[in-house]
């Protein structure tokens, strides 16, 4: 049996091109190499699943490659990596302040990667510093931190920051997509995007949950067992839950919401849901917003449709009571009928942002 290669290893990226949603960090970077202008210091800060130590790896090959010289070439007397977690101690940076003094075997620097950096005691940052404040012109250092502020001031003080951001759902979406039609898996778009909101921004995240998710769907992915498998509420539940609250239709809107309760959905984190499907309603609403709602362009269609529908200020006082909703449900000792309420409230709104007299 052939051992099975994980997506986050297998197309972990090789060159700054691949890196998603990192462009202008890759940018400043191959700026950088190209005008001789890097600094011998740098700190590579955000959420994890990112690229921190992807960009970090890449960047120690590039440094040592001679114009017209492959990447791939291998650097790895050059290249030192160090995980902070497990060596944080003063004897360890003492270790690497003997290790810095000698020059490179080959190629022209040392590059050092000290990941988890703020893992580092606070003796060992202080034993770090002056090297970090002058280390010798054969030396690169490449910090990688999730949590910037437990660094000393004196360090970020004496490296140059790039702050990774969280990859947007519709960038690990295209990505997905790419990686789903190298490898012949059949897909739904909104089944990727729903992955790439999981995976809250991090890539080696999204990219694990779609493994599992082509193991569970058998290379077919669907909207349907995607959200099934990930316990997540898709766009048409919230597409169809709202036309019934459009149609004033209260009990079929009661009965669509026992039918999700059953499923095992938490009451919190479908009004919740409800409350940014309405925000993404809103938002179609003017041509100029509707880039802000990150999806595809069959999703936007959809919302678009049941845009044209209502009216904005029936979507704006239907966004406050969900939203009232959603702060009081906490406080609340029946939730189940909390939500219901709201559901009957956002349903007997008339159109004119008047609650729907009877006849």
């Amino acid at each position: 049996m052939e051992n099975f290669v994980v997506s986050a290893l297998k197309y972990r990226p090789q060159q700054f091109k691949d890196v998603v949603g990192q462009q202008a960090i890759t940018q400043t970077l191959e700026n950088a190499i190209a005008k001789n202008q890097l600094p011998q210091a740098l700190l590579f800060c955000g959420p994890r699943g990112v690229g921190k130590t992807t960009c970090a790896r890449i960047l120690a090959k590039k440094i040592n490659s001679q114009a017209g010289q492959e990447t791939e070439q291998d650097f790895a007397f050059n290249i030192f990596e160090l995980d902070a977690a497990s060596n944080n101690s003063v004897d360890d940076i003492r270790n690497l302040n003997d290790q810095v003094r000698i020059p490179p075997q080959t190629g022209t620097h040392k590059v050092y990667i000290i990941d988890e950096v703020h893992m580092l005691s606070t003796a060992a940052f202080n034993a770090f510093l002056k090297t970090l404040e002058e280390p010798p012109k054969h030396v690169i250092f490449i910090l990688a931190t999730t949590e910037k502020h437990k660094i000393l001031p004196t360090i970020l003080s004496r490296c140059q920051i790039f702050e990774f951001k969280r990859i947007t759902p519709l960038d690990v979406q295209n990505y997905l997509s790419e990686i789903a039609g190298e490898q012949g898996v059949k897909f739904e778009e909104e089944a990727l995007y729903l992955i790439g909101q999981k995976a809250d921004g991090a890539m080696r995240d999204a990219l694990s949950i779609y493994d599992r998710m082509v193991s569970f769907c058998d290379n077919n992915l669907t909207v349907e067992a995607v959200a099934e498998n990930l316990n997540i509420l898709d766009h048409s539940a919230y597409l169809s839950l709202t036309q019934k609250l459009i149609d004033h239709a209260i009990p079929d809107a009661l009965i669509q919401y026992n039918e999700i309760v059953q499923k095992g959905f938490d009451g919190e984190q479908f009004i919740s849901g409800l409350a940014t499907h309405l925000r993404n309603l809103y938002l179609c609403k003017d041509p100029k917003t509707v880039a802000l709602l990150e999806i595809g362009e069959r999703l936007q269609t959809r919302y678009a449709e049941q845009a044209k529908a209502v009216a904005l200020n029936w979507l704006a006082d239907a966004m406050e009571l969900a939203n009232s909703c959603e702060l009081q449900y906490k406080n609340t000792q029946n939730k189940r009928l909390h939500v219901e309420l709201c559901l009957m409230q956002i349903a007997s709104l008339h159109f004119n942002g008047e609650k729907k007299k009877d006849s």
